[in-house]
């Protein structure tokens, strides 16, 4: 379908479904949604080189992403950018991909603000002090955010999950069912998740008068590895913990390891829960036992991120986007009551 059988099937002029999808302001929102939806349902593609000419605009969106991880098969990003990759198509936004070591992210940065090579950027895996929300803000580049700042939550955009909720009630549920030594496997603590995470594990444990014990808990890189060897650790410790608490899937497959290979049987033995519920490639439910999760759509979070930095850069005066999403906790076969000594 081209642009004018597009117009036809709205019933609007091909100027006006035009403007819709190239983002001029001056068309109504009402009819902007109905546009865009129109157009990702019947697979309408604007054509990219007469977008440009007619905007002054890249349509290309940035993800500037660091070299020490293997972000190309991390399931986590593939996910988020397989979300946000659908409402980049159906508005004809390209992607624009840097692949670099951290200190060439504000040189890329730079370049991108001044050679108007994208349209927008997202930030994803904030630190609790990053740099790179100053950086953005003087170089006017629109952008948002895939998490927060530290407890900064003002003077940019963002979308976040409840870290520090789902933690509390995955916490919780263990303290419900009698367990007292509970294990924390996170992610490494200078990004903003792993700390809200470890903070809403320890408001759980205070709420039953429970001091968390620094002996039990860790923070590393979230790989299948480090879970085998941080449960492995723990689990044969003279004061081990009946239950532990997972940043990521991608500890799991290593915990379950350590747990079969030291004859204990999940769930009875020791209770196991982990974020990440809803990755394509780790399947939780699956698992033997199935295991209990705290739940967030990391590709919604993508298609979301994606629509919001888009109506950031057609609309620059509107104010800045702010949302927080609840987490849902999957009680399943991985958790049991504490074990009689």
């Amino acid at each position: 379908m081209n642009l004018k059988q597009l117009a036809k099937h709205l019933n609007l002029s091909p100027t006006t479904v035009s403007r819709a999808l190239n983002g001029y302001p001056e068309v109504g929102a009402e009819t902007r949604r109905r546009v865009e939806e129109a157009a990702r349902k019947v697979g309408y593609r604007p054509n990219p080189h007469a977008m440009r000419l007619a905007t002054g605009r890249s349509h290309a969106i940035g993800h500037v992403l660091p070299s020490d991880r293997i972000l190309m098969i991390d399931p986590h990003f593939s996910d988020f950018i397989a979300g946000a990759g659908d409402v980049y198509s159906a508005s004809g936004f390209d992607v624009m991909l840097h692949v670099g070591g951290s200190e060439a992210e504000e040189t890329v940065y730079k370049r991108y603000a001044q050679s108007g090579a994208v349209d927008g950027v997202v930030v994803m895996g904030p630190r609790l002090n990053d740099f790179r929300i100053a950086l953005l803000t003087e170089l006017e580049l629109p952008f948002i955010v895939h998490g927060r700042v530290g407890d900064l939550e003002e003077g940019y955009a963002w979308l976040d999950i409840d870290n520090r909720g789902a933690f509390r009630q995955a916490t919780k549920l263990l303290t419900d069912l009698g367990h007292r030594r509970i294990g924390l496997i996170n992610g490494n603590e200078a990004m903003t998740f792993a700390t809200h995470r470890r903070q809403g594990y320890e408001i759980a444990l205070k709420a039953c008068g429970l001091n968390a014990d620094p002996a039990i808990m860790t923070s590393d890189a979230m790989t299948e590895e480090n879970g085998y060897l941080q449960t492995k650790r723990l689990l044969l410790s003279d004061n081990k913990p009946s239950a532990l608490l997972f940043s990521s899937m991608l500890f799991v497959s290593g915990a379950m390891r350590a747990a079969h290979e030291l004859g204990l049987q999940i769930g009875t033995d020791v209770s196991l829960i982990a974020h990440d519920d809803g990755l394509p490639f780790l399947n939780a439910e699956g698992l033997v036992p199935s295991l209990t999760t705290v739940r967030s759509s990391i590709r919604a979070a993508g298609s979301r991120v994606a629509e919001l930095l888009i109506e950031i850069i057609n609309n620059p005066e509107a104010a800045q986007p702010h949302e927080l999403w609840t987490v849902d906790l999957i009680v399943r076969g991985s958790t049991g009551p504490v074990p009689r000594t």
